[in-house]
């Protein structure tokens, strides 16, 4: 599942010791679920019954110890065996159930930062599976808020596509256009600024980390700051030429991951 729909954490994963990849395969695919949920426009005004149902999945198999559902059955083993913060995970799925309002509109600074610091902390989640503790958990949720902030600006035109607007002063009419107005440019350009100091705050967390749990870190930030490189090198214009990261972008930075 992960490497078919995120290449990149994908080789993130696989640059960790291999007793922690299930675990994080299944919080993955926890949390990509949820997401998928979200996302279903064949459920109608249903997707947030179905998000319930998905929370509810899992905290009754934590309360049974068993879930006959493969994913939710692999989180609920991995979660207490490494510790994880399973309890964090309602946060997430609130912000889940943001996407289900119609229109979603992200109004402000503020409200774009409630819902990304929500998906953000899956980072929290995962940190006993990197052995992180202290500093190093908020620099997990820091880059987590990054690596959100980026996708959104990567998926501009993705998300407008769904009805979507998760930037703050992007306009309808704007995003209606073949190719980005100087209007777009300026605030998309604000909120790369923006992801670029957040992934700087969180430049300190692989010191933070054993030195096995780093290059999966590492792989994470250099393909994602590759994205913000290829917006600006499209003159932050998003609506144009797609700014996903290509598949040999996450190889490359295992590779480099590794040698370093």
């Amino acid at each position: 599942m992960q490497l078919r729909h995120d290449p990149t954490f994908f080789a993130a994963t696989r640059c960790l010791p291999a007793d922690r990849r299930p675990a994080l395969y299944a919080l993955y695919g926890y949390v990509r679920g949820a997401d998928d949920i979200a996302d279903d426009t064949t459920l109608n005004g249903e997707r947030r019954t179905a998000l319930d149902r998905w929370q509810a999945e899992l905290e009754e198999g934590l309360e049974r110890g068993r879930s006959d559902h493969p994913v939710v059955g692999a989180l609920v083993d991995a979660g207490p065996r490494f510790g994880m913060k399973i309890e964090l995970l309602p946060r997430y799925m609130d912000s889940m159930r943001s996407d289900c309002d119609e229109p979603v509109r992200m109004a402000s600074q503020d409200e774009l930062d409630h819902y990304m610091e929500g998906t953000a902390t899956v980072g929290p989640v995962a940190a006993p599976l990197l052995n992180a503790s202290g500093d190093a958990v908020d620099g997990l949720a820091r880059l987590g808020v990054a690596l959100q902030l980026t996708n959104f600006i990567r998926d501009v035109r993705v998300d407008w596509e769904m009805g979507r607007i998760y930037l703050p002063g992007l306009v309808e009419e704007d995003l209606d256009r073949s190719a980005a107005t100087h209007r777009l440019r300026e605030h998309v350009a604000q909120q790369v600024a923006r992801a670029r100091a957040l992934f700087s705050e969180s430049e300190s967390l692989g010191d933070s980390l054993p030195a096995s749990m780093r290059p999966g870190v590492k792989v994470a930030r250099a393909v994602y700051s590759g994205v913000l490189d290829r917006v600006e090198r499209n003159t932050y214009d998003v609506l144009g030429a797609s700014m996903k990261a290509r598949p040999w972008d996450a190889v490359r930075a295992m590779a480099r991951s590794r040698a370093s």
